[in-house]
């Protein structure tokens, strides 16, 4: 684990603490805002502060703390931020995720907007201020300390690198994550990101929701250890004519160059990507028939006079009812594919569901390999939000990626021979 430095942004919380006087103040090392990324995106979760000596057991009762316009769920004194540790000398303040000043991300479909992780923290001791008549007490200055670092557990496990495809010529960002300790050979999972999310800041689709990160997530390595690769386009890949620009070539060229330079098992490579992200993934499939043991294929379509190879690969394919494109562009995708000699499975879910795993199992217990899920219109949308087809597009993928048996599915299949 690691910490990523910030710079200071007036766009902070502020936590007020009031502890007990004592008789020596702890010096304040530092302190650290603690992200998670969730299926709409990266949210701000917890602040630790760090000192210079054990925490004191006065300081962990939860009533001294309050956060302006967040839920405080738990306080605990931790070994580095997050790791709890009655003997450690960090203050760790959990913050209720459902908050709405949690969010750290905002996407509309087109376009996604980001504030920093940063937030100040104020410490207000019992009795602040000074004795009447007298200087202040050291013991009872407030202190405000602003967070000089972020840190999120499965976010900074992915390394930042640049591809110069010499075949192209074309340079491309991307993000990977390799699993420490882990005896190879590993399979290895490609997340493409959607045209809203194009951004040159490299780390944009690890942070934007849970495509590429619940792969590399502790659960999902305990259970089948993997390679994760997530390219950063810092411009349109596909467009609604289904055409590819040459960034798919420098694509295939990266997946390429990883496999050769990690241990990847080249039985299992797959693909998975949410808007363009999956009509990319359509495309390379179209173009590389033999290089992906399976797709995992989220609010997407592609020109059905193009996708005839796909009846030969192995598909999970995910869409929302009231999505206007993804929904009647998969309908007739799965037309070509059944036309093509290949059995299907279709089922229709309720996307609200908290617990998708009977569902799940009823589908894939059909032994198919192309499964075609629909999520049923007015389940998709969360309350209070429009009901609209761009909404349920991009809601998709919040629902679709937060399935752990989708993913183990993807994980269980293998290129024949």
């Amino acid at each position: 684990m690691h910490r990523r430095t910030f710079l200071l942004s007036t766009l902070g919380l502020t936590v007020a603490a009031r502890l007990p006087a004592m008789a020596e103040v702890p010096n304040i090392l530092g302190a650290t805002a603690i992200t998670r990324v969730y299926g709409a995106g990266q949210r701000l979760v917890g602040v630790a502060i760090a000192q210079d000596r054990p925490v004191a057991d006065a300081a962990l009762d939860p009533s001294l703390y309050s956060v302006e316009g967040r839920t405080i769920t738990r306080v605990y004194a931790a070994s580095s931020p997050g790791i709890a540790d009655p003997a450690g000398s960090w203050i760790t303040l959990d913050l209720s995720p459902e908050d709405a000043g949690a969010a750290l991300i905002r996407s509309d479909g087109r376009r996604t907007t980001r504030r920093p992780a940063s937030v100040t923290v104020t410490i207000t001791p019992e009795g602040a201020g000074a004795p009447q008549g007298g200087p202040p007490d050291f013991n009872t200055i407030p202190r405000s300390i602003p967070t000089d670092a972020a840190m999120d557990p499965v976010v900074d496990g992915f390394e930042q690198a640049i591809f110069d495809d010499p075949a192209t010529g074309r340079r491309l960002a991307y993000n990977l994550f390799v699993p420490k300790g882990a005896a190879g050979p590993l399979p290895l999972v490609l997340f493409l990101h959607d045209a809203g999310n194009t951004s040159p800041v490299v780390d944009t689709t690890l942070v934007q929701g849970l495509g590429a990160v619940s792969w590399a997530s502790a659960e999902d390595q305990a259970r089948h250890p993997a390679i994760v690769l997530a390219p950063q386009y810092a411009e349109q890949t596909v467009d609604d004519a289904s055409a590819a620009s040459v960034l798919l070539e420098t694509t295939l060229n990266l997946v390429e160059r990883i496999a050769s330079s990690h241990p990847v098992d080249r039985g299992r490579i797959y693909t998975t990507g949410q808007s363009g992200g999956g009509m990319l993934s359509i495309a390379m499939m179209i173009r590389k028939p033999d290089l992906f043991a399976a797709g995992f294929l989220v609010a997407c379509q592609w020109d059905s006079a193009l996708v005839a190879p796909l009846a030969r690969q192995k598909l999970w394919v995910v869409v929302a009812e009231g999505d206007a494109k993804a929904f009647p562009g998969q309908n007739v995708i799965m037309e070509v594919i059944a036309a093509e000699g290949t059995a299907t499975s279709r089922a229709v879910w309720d996307g609200r569901l908290t617990d998708f795993t009977a569902p799940l199992a009823a589908q894939a217990a059909l032994g198919r390999s192309v499964n075609y899920t629909v999520l049923a219109k007015g389940t998709v949308v969360p309350a209070g939000q429009p009901d609209t087809p761009a909404a349920n597009h991009i809601n998709t993928w919040r629902i679709a990626y937060d399935i752990p048996g989708l993913r183990a599915w993807i994980m269980a299949q293998r290129k024949a021979g």
